[in-house]
Formats: structure tokens, C-alpha cells, sequence
């Protein structure tokens, strides 16, 4: 990458980690569980909330930003997400040790509010973001640099697992501080992309979208399947960052650093994996890549349900090497697809990440009726239809 596309691609790599803070939803489940003291299935509502506008704004806002541009969406879905972190700090919800007493009713109103919020600039910045990463990459090197933007988003991320119990330890301070730090890193990122100039390419064949042609788009098999297979993923990949926590407390007895433990055996991997797929993929063909990630997907969540410590720990850390690339690929396949329709296939794409909305209540609800580990089997049927995209879908011809 010269030195011109690194300066206009830089803001757009820091859009990618401020993406990752959507993500905190997560590791806020099992806070706010121990919290709220909240059953499984209620817990697992803030990732409804949160995941809730990808299914609501991302066609519309394919849409809209198919006259405005990716630029003006991404600096929108950012000052949306810095609203919904202002929120809790004004509602009693940051400082040392935020207690829940008669209030607390009202304050986790708040929180899912705030989270709503959260999810709906996550929405924005994916619907915007993911397609902005090929008009700041040099030819032939969207789908590399698109994992490697994913990688920087798996570190936002990792910040909801890595700060709580640090600033609870050395410094006294409750797991909402995270709310002033985000807003401050949007802050950031939103005026270093306003000032950044960003050409966005144009197909010559590209067609007026629309929300009708949008979902006309669904009609095509190839697209709807793949389409599909992000709902899967995403509400997979959710309903591990949320469990597998809750995992560490409940079933191994690790609390006080049980968020530090999830991390490293499942988003760093994913960091990780995405930082080496980036470098992969120059080297070999996306389609053939998404067949291995989705093979280690399978073998380490089946690892996970073995039951011993060891080999299941083992298995989490293979799952996220699984997962790193998944979504990127996906994505990347179907854009290069059909990339005359890029606005539209983003938009459905993204949408489909209300997957993280549904399928981790689902995934509560089975581990509320058949323990933690049954919880488990849910994105394990996610990801063997993942299998069928990855050996049957992505060698097809529009």
C-alpha cells in the first residue's frame, strides 16, 4: 500500500476498531447479569438491543448512502454510537464502583438504551465501512485488507474484556468506565476522518439503489444464502463472547479474572487470526481459506463439548482462529460477486448481522433448560451450515 491509499486508509482502519465497541455488548452480558442478578435468557437481551438495528437501519441506510456516500455515513454512525456512550455516564452509571440499589431499575433502562444506541452507530459504521475499505485499497487487495480492518476491530473488541477487571483491580473503578473511554476514541476518529479526502469508486454498471432492489436481491439464491450465512455467523460468534465467560464462572469457578481468561481464549485468537488472515489471503484464494476457517470452527467447538477443562479451553482457542476470518470472507466473496451492487449487498449484509439479536436469546434459552454447555450446541448448528456456504456456495459463478 503507497503511502497516499495508508494515509486515507488509516481513519478508516480506527472506524474498524471504534466497530469492535459494539461488541462490548458481549462481556456486558455476563456484568450485567452479576449486576442485575438476571436469568440467562434476560441477560442475553442486551444483545437484542444492541444487535436489534442491524436488522432495522442497514438496508435503508444502503439506501441513503448510495446518494450521500460512505464517507458522510461512517461520520454519522460514529457521532450516533459517541450519543449512546454519553448516556449512562449523565444517568449514574460511571465513576467508582457504580452501585445498583432502587434505582437500578431504571438505570439498567439505561443501559440497554445506551446499548441500543451503541448498535445502531455499530450498524452505521459496518454498512459504511466494510465497502469504504476497497475505495482506500490498492487492486486486488480488498479482501486482505478488509480482514486485516476486522483484526483492528477485534481489538475494540477485546477492550470489553480487557479493561473491566484491570481498572477494578489497580484502580477501584467499575466496568462503566469504559462508556468515557470509547467516546473519547470516536471522538477522535470522527474528526480525523472529516479531515481525511476519501475518492469513492463508482462502477459504470451500477444501478440507482433502492429498498425494493434491495431486497429483489434476496431472489438471487447465491446471495440470499450467503446473506444467510452472516445472520449465522454473527449471532454464533455473539452467543460465544457471552457464554463462554459465563463458562468460566459458572462451570470452572474462575471469577476474578474470568473476563481475562475469555479473552485470551477467544478474542485473541481472533485478533490473531484475522492479523494472519490478512497476510493469507495474499497468498491464497479467499474461497479456499474459508473452507480451513470453518473446519477449525467445527473441530474446536466439538473440543468445547468434550466437558474436561483442558480440551475445552483448547478448543475455544481453536474456535476463535475459526471465527477470525468468517465474516470478512463472507462478505468479501459476495461483494466481488456482484460488484456493481455493492451499496444493496452491503446493506443486506450488514442487516444480517441482527443475527447477534436472535440466535444468543436462543442460545440463553437452551442453556437455561440444559446447562451452559447445551447453551453451546446452538452455534454449533450455526456453523455447520457455514460448512455448506464453504464447500458448496463459494466456487459459483453469478
Amino acid at each position: 500500500m503507497n503511502k497516499s491509499n495508508a494515509s486515507k486508509a488509516a481513519p478508516i482502519f480506527l472506524a474498524f476498531l471504534c466497530m469492535g465497541f459494539g461488541d462490548a455488548v458481549g462481556p456486558l452480558v455476563g456484568l450485567a447479569k452479576e449486576s442485575f442478578q438476571l436469568t440467562n435468557f434476560v441477560a442475553q437481551l442486551l444483545t437484542f438491543s444492541g444487535f436489534l438495528m442491524f436488522g432495522i437501519l442497514s438496508i435503508p441506510l444502503g439506501v441513503y448512502q448510495d446518494k450521500k456516500g460512505k464517507k458522510y455515513i461512517l461520520l454519522l454512525g460514529l457521532f450516533v454510537a459517541f450519543v449512546g456512550l454519553i448516556i449512562p455516564i449523565f444517568n449514574g452509571m460511571y465513576g467508582p464502583k457504580v452501585t445498583f440499589d432502587a434505582t437500578s431499575n431504571f438505570k439498567f433502562y439505561m443501559l440497554l438504551l445506551a446499548v441500543f444506541l451503541l448498535g445502531a452507530g455499530a450498524t452505521i459504521l459496518q454498512v459504511a465501512g466494510n465497502p469504504i475499505m476497497r475505495d482506500v485499497s490498492p487492486e486486488g487487495k480488498y479482501s486482505s485488507n478488509l480482514s486485516l480492518g476486522q483484526s483492528i476491530k477485534a481489538i475494540g473488541s477485546s477492550l470489553g474484556f480487557l479493561l473491566p477487571p484491570f481498572v477494578a483491580k489497580y484502580f477501584g473503578m467499575d466496568w462503566s468506565i469504559l462508556f468515557p473511554i470509547y467516546a473519547i476514541l470516536i471522538l477522535v476518529t470522527f474528526f480525523w476522518t472529516k479531515a481525511t479526502p476519501i475518492i469513492e469508486k463508482k462502477n459504470p454498471d451500477a444501478t440507482i439503489a433502492s429498498i425494493g432492489s434491495s431486497f429483489k436481491l434476496l431472489g438471487n439464491g447465491y446471495v440470499f444464502l450467503m446473506v444467510f450465512g452472516i445472520f449465522l455467523y454473527v449471532g454464533a460468534e455473539v452467543s460465544m463472547s457471552s457464554q463462554v465467560p459465563i463458562l468460566m464462572s459458572e462451570t470452572y469457578g474462575i471469577k476474578e479474572f474470568g473476563l481475562w481468561i475469555s479473552w485470551s481464549l477467544f478474542f485473541l485468537p481472533i485478533f490473531l487470526g484475522r492479523l494472519a488472515g490478512s497476510g493469507i489471503l495474499r497468498l491464497i484464494s479467499a474461497p479456499r481459506f474459508f473452507k480451513i476457517t470453518v473446519v477449525l470452527s467445527i473441530i474446536g467447538i466439538a473440543m468445547l463439548l468434550l466437558g474436561n477443562e483442558s480440551v475445552a479451553f483448547a478448543g475455544i482457542f481453536l474456535v476463535g482462529l475459526g471465527f477470525a476470518n468468517i465474516f470478512p470472507l463472507i462478505f468479501s466473496i459476495t461483494i466481488e460477486h456482484m460488484p456493481h451492487r455493492t451499496n444493496e449487498l452491503s446493506g443486506l449484509m450488514i442487516t444480517a448481522i441482527v443475527g447477534g439479536a436472535i440466535i444468543p436469546p436462543v442460545t440463553g434459552f437452551v442453556a437455561d433448560k440444559a446447562g451452559i454447555m447445551g447453551g453451546f450446541f446452538v452455534p454449533l448448528l450455526c456453523m455447520v451450515y457455514i460448512a455448506f456456504l464453504a464447500f458448496s456456495m463459494t466456487g459459483k459463478k453469478q
